[in-house]
């Protein structure tokens, strides 16, 4: 045991040294509560088109099938809030975490050099390192971790620092010492269902993501569909509604990592720049940005939509 805990603390302070926020582990194996979950908001197609939420179902829930003799998933938080905003307050809005480079590479490199340190200090550890890329609920994990609660608005929220940090995993075959979940703290609060503007989050801790802003803006390919009219509250990619009310957010405090700090090009595009926006002005833009995700044409549609 004694073992397990020395692993442990050692993971959880070479993390602190890399810049995450906060780490925590819990236990591999089967999401047996989510499983349902997960199950019946696909039979209701609250997915959209998003049509890898339905692949690797199995995979999904239990991470032992994406690395076998998994025994312990490592959850880490890292922090992108910014106090920047962008200078014209009628330009169409950014989500924040788009503001600096594309944060897939970002914690991957991070991630590898914390595996890397693992292996140095443990020995032969296997695993591998996930940033969005593979069916893995993070926010299932990082809260059986103990790094917070899945909220009303379906983000995952840290009563010391709210929700702006993006969720990362680790799924390693080696046995470590457990962290337990934290209580919820929602309360009574209902800010964030209130305030969305598509009426995306359908019930408390429920949300249906073919109406939400960020799913029409970054991963709906076709036409966004005239039920978003007039509602999309000048968003033209993401949407930081629901984390901007949530009360726990005044506990947010700016990010320390130089990848994340805006380009200051686009937060200064005035509105008539976006409408007038070029390609060229765009790859310049978002060299190295989360954005390109939606490419040229996809932003160019979104501001479109925002004006009719």
């Amino acid at each position: 045991m004694k073992q397990k805990e020395a692993y442990s603390k050692f993971i959880k302070e070479e993390a602190k040294v890399l810049g995450f926020l906060s780490c925590g582990i819990a236990k591999a194996g089967f999401l047996e509560e989510e499983a349902p979950r997960l199950e019946q908001w696909l039979r209701e197609g609250r997915q959209g088109e998003m049509r890898y939420m339905e692949h690797h179902f199995d995979k999904r829930l239990d991470p032992t099938k994406l690395v076998p003799g998994a025994k312990s998933v490592v959850s880490l938080l890292l922090n992108y809030h910014t106090d920047n905003v962008q200078s014209d307050s009628s330009a169409p809005k950014i989500s924040s975490y788009a503001f600096g480079q594309d944060y897939h590479s970002v914690i991957k490199e991070k991630l590898y050099e914390l595996l890397s340190r693992i292996r140095e200090h443990i020995g032969e550890v296997e695993g591998r390192v996930f940033v969005d890329s593979a069916p893995v609920m993070d926010k299932a994990w990082a809260a059986k971790a103990g790094l917070g609660w899945v909220g009303k608005n379906t983000n995952l929220i840290a009563k010391q620092v709210g929700s702006f940090f993006f969720i990362a995993e680790m799924i390693l075959d080696l046995d470590l010492a457990y962290d337990l979940p934290v209580a919820d703290h929602c309360g009574s609060c209902t800010a964030c269902i209130d305030a969305c503007p598509t009426e995306a989050l359908t019930a408390p801790y429920e949300i249906d993501a073919s109406k939400c802003i960020s799913y029409a803006t970054i991963e709906l390919k076709n036409a966004i569909p005239d039920h978003f009219k007039g509602k999309m509250d000048g968003w033209m990619f993401g949407c930081d509604v629901c984390q901007t009310v949530c009360p726990w957010n005044r506990f947010s405090t700016p990010h320390s990592e130089p990848a994340f700090h805006p380009n200051q090009e686009l937060l200064e595009l005035k509105k008539s720049d976006w409408e007038e926006l070029t390609e060229e002005t765009f790859k310049r833009v978002f060299k190295k940005s989360a954005v390109k995700r939606t490419k040229y044409s996809g932003l160019t549609r979104n501001i479109r939509f925002l004006n009719q």
